[in-house]
């Protein structure tokens, strides 16, 4: 822990293992008290099993940002406030802020103008790399942590966390800027063997030098247990022996087992205070003759068996409603059961429940909550969460429902297989979609292809004629998700369907945007340059596949009549393109530019030629920038060798990205200008910079092809072009190396 965010040398992680009921949290929760005398920060987020694992980071940082606006106010944390906003730039807030809300609002300054803003921004319909949501986080949290004010990252339940946060994990404790940091991590080893995802990530966060402290816990010894009671019942130790004895032996030393079980035996009145005595008293055979249901959830499950059918009946319910619920979402749920305040009080008066605030509960352990949702019989559980899941919909307004959606789209789903109206199935289809377009927009891609890929089993072959709009939203979302989380096999099968279906070709484009990408990721060159073309052709830009010299010399000829006596000034004024099928087919030549470079080094010229040609005839795009830049790479090459025409155009692309505010272009851009343009006209050092720069810029916009191509260049011209001494190159790309191996 000094060592960590005291000294702040190098980020530091430490593992706790154990049994469920060990004490792992409480013994991660004594770090508060001295973090708190350092004016440290502490962010925390849990893992569920049932819960989407991929937002649970983004909820620990919403939820820590919300107590700096409720408990500080929104200009306090200047320092750190600065450090954010240089560390995430205008490139970065639009993702983060859709899916951390309250650094939004922090950030803002209670500026409407600023919070509107950003919501539009974050609100454009665009597929954000997961590379870029964790290039982001990193960023995010390596700006809070500094020496006034340290960080401590604890999540709980690793062994359900899912590959991103995982990578997000490793890249924090690899990454060198980041500074008086302490990473915290709690997992359940009996549910984590050789195999498992966390057990991989933690190899090879060894294997890249990080030590990592392991802190194993076990069961209590019988000692320990006979010191609780002796001190729980200010009695004698040797008075308390054959209890604590007798004790051990049924709960194993798990210490959420001997509590919970102590509160069985003062519930059963086999362990009691007498008033005539003035001790507690206990009778030992019958201690030693119950039967313990082999763990701690059957012990409890069995106990709660015991209490009344009301009772019972709130304890499913609130099993159902998650980790942490409201009185609200139980009212909804419980319908006409006349669940009152005084159950809920019960509850926590037995230890089940936590009140957080007068109308927010908390389970007091997951292990509890597990326990009550076991009252539910196995097979009737799905019936139970379709009960659940329609309740809340049918009392949930339109308002309302934002909230509500995935808890209660979770619970439809679980139950959908017991429904026979299509109509039904259409509705829980829908919901899907809206709560899969909803974890789009928040990033958790994972999630959204689960919602979006089970909104399109409920379908049947007649909902293209039924319920088009419904269905080929569906296809065109599922798309997206499946190419962001790199599924490319299911991708290969999933748009078959709408692509003989769909009634338009409009309605295609982006699901064949997403299967080109995917080509291209999965190094189909010939196959995705063959798909592009063919689509171009509809979108009336046919490219021959064969170019032969006359071909060439027209194209040539056609786009430099176009230039002939067009200043710097007049290709900068290009009116901004509006056809959306030329923005299209510029999309799609994009995609094949990098193709065709690798594949059919040919076609790629007439690319080139064609981008600058549809962007002087029908406006300019942010493509447009790239284009002019591959054209200035043209004419700096054989057989033109015009310099100062392939500078000026590379002059004139640097000019348009910066007017039409295209940072996502920026590594495509520089890797073409700088590594290909102008290493002819000016001394290579000078552009060494901006290759680090569009380095930083491909991981924050998810372009890393390009990204790792400017890391190249840096690398191969500043040893081999300037002579660089080695020991400053590894400084100088050394912080870039902790995002390297994620892709």
């Amino acid at each position: 822990f000094q060592s960590s965010v005291v000294l702040g040398n190098q980020p530091m992680m430490a593992t706790i293992s154990g049994y469920p009921g060990t004490g792992k949290s409480t013994l991660v929760n004594q770090i508060k008290k001295p973090l708190t005398d350092l004016n440290g920060c502490f962010v925390e987020g849990k893992f569920d099993k049932d819960a989407r694992p991929d937002a649970v980071l983004a909820s620990a940082l919403n939820s820590f940002f919300g107590n700096i606006l409720e408990t500080n106010g929104r200009n306090s944390l200047m320092p750190m406030k600065w450090r954010i906003n240089d560390a995430i730039g205008s490139g970065g807030n639009s993702v983060l802020f859709g899916v951390v809300p309250n650094l939004q609002k922090w950030m803002a300054d209670g500026n409407s103008a600023n919070e509107n803003h950003a919501q539009s921004s974050s609100g454009v319909k665009r597929i954000v790399s997961d590379h870029r949501l964790k290039f982001m986080f990193c960023k995010l949290i390596g700006a809070i942590a500094s020496r006034a004010h340290p960080l401590v990252l604890f999540l709980d339940d690793l062994q359900w966390a899912d590959e991103m946060t995982l990578d997000i994990i490793r890249m924090l404790m690899t990454d060198p800027d980041i500074q008086h940091f302490l990473f915290l991590g709690c997992y359940r080893d009996n549910e984590v063997n050789i195999s498992h995802p966390l057990t991989a990530k933690l190899k090879a966060i060894r294997e890249q030098g990080i030590s990592i402290v392991t802190i194993k816990i076990g069961p209590i010894e019988k000692e320990c247990v006979n010191t609780l009671l002796s001190e729980a019942m200010c009695m004698p130790p040797s008075l308390c022996r054959p209890l604590s004895n007798a004790v051990h032996s049924k709960t194993g030393g798990i210490i959420l087992f001997v509590l919970r079980f102590l509160a069985s035996l003062n519930d059963d009145k086999d362990l009691w205070f007498s008033m005539s005595a003035r001790r507690w008293m206990f009778s030992l055979e019958e201690i030693r003759r119950k039967e313990i249901h082999g763990d701690v959830v059957s012990h409890m499950t069995e106990r709660m068996k015991s209490l009344s059918k009301k009772m019972q009946m709130g304890l499913k319910f609130a099993a159902c409603a998650g980790p942490t619920f409201s009185t609200m979402v139980l009212d909804k749920i419980q319908k006409d059961l006349d669940f009152e305040d005084s159950i809920l009080n019960s509850c926590v008066q037995f230890g089940f429940l936590q009140k957080e605030s007068s109308n927010q509960y908390v389970w007091a352990h997951d292990q509890i909550q597990q326990a009550a949702y076991d009252l539910i019989p196995l097979a009737k559980r799905e019936s139970f969460h379709l009960l659940v899941g329609t309740r809340l919909f049918i009392s949930t307004s339109p308002s309302e429902l934002e909230n509500m959606l995935f808890f209660i789209v979770d619970n439809m789903n679980r139950g959908s297989k017991l429904i026979d109206d299509q109509d039904q199935l259409y509705e829980i289809s829908q919901l899907n979609l809206e709560a899969g377009e909803k974890a789009l927009s928040s990033s958790a891609f994972h999630s959204a292809a689960k919602y979006l890929m089970t909104g399109l089993s409920l379908l049947r072959p007649e909902s293209w004629e039924l319920k088009y709009n419904l269905t080929i939203r569906l296809y065109d979302a599922a798309s997206e998700a499946l190419f962001v989380t790199g599924d490319f096999s299911r991708l290969a099968v999933l748009i078959e369907e709408p692509l003989m279906n769909a009634r338009s070709f409009e309605d295609k484009l982006n699901i064949m945007n997403n299967l080109v990408r995917a080509l291209a990721a999965s190094s189909k060159f010939e196959e995705g340059i063959t798909k592009c073309f063919s689509i171009l052709g509809q979108l009336g830009e046919v490219i021959p596949n064969e170019i032969t010299p006359d071909i060439y010399a027209k194209e040539v000829s056609h786009v430099k009549q176009l230039l002939h006596g067009k200043s710097r000034q007049d290709l900068l004024s290009l009116p901004i393109m509006s056809d959306t099928q030329k923005l299209a087919a510029m999309q799609f030549m994009n995609h094949a530019l990098t193709m065709t470079f690798i594949a059919k080094p040919l076609l790629n010229p007439i690319i080139v030629l064609r981008m600058v040609k549809m962007s002087i005839e029908h406006g300019m795009c942010n493509i447009s920038a790239f284009g002019f830049a591959c054209y200035g790479a043209w004419l700096v090459s054989e057989p033109s060798c015009d310099v100062e025409g392939g500078y000026r155009m590379g002059r004139v692309a640097t000019e348009m990205m910066k007017q039409l505010d295209a940072a996502e272009m920026t590594p495509r851009l520089y890797a073409t200008v700088y590594g290909f343009i102008n290493i002819w006209k000016e001394p290579w050092q000078a552009g060494l910079g901006k290759h680090l720069e569009a380095y930083e810029s491909g991981a924050a916009t998810g372009d890393m092809e390009y990204a790792t191509t400017n890391l190249y260049q840096y690398s191969n011209t500043a040893l081999y072009g300037c002579g660089e001494n080695l020991e400053t190159m590894a400084q100088n790309i050394q912080y870039v190396f902790f995002i390297s191996p994620c892709y």
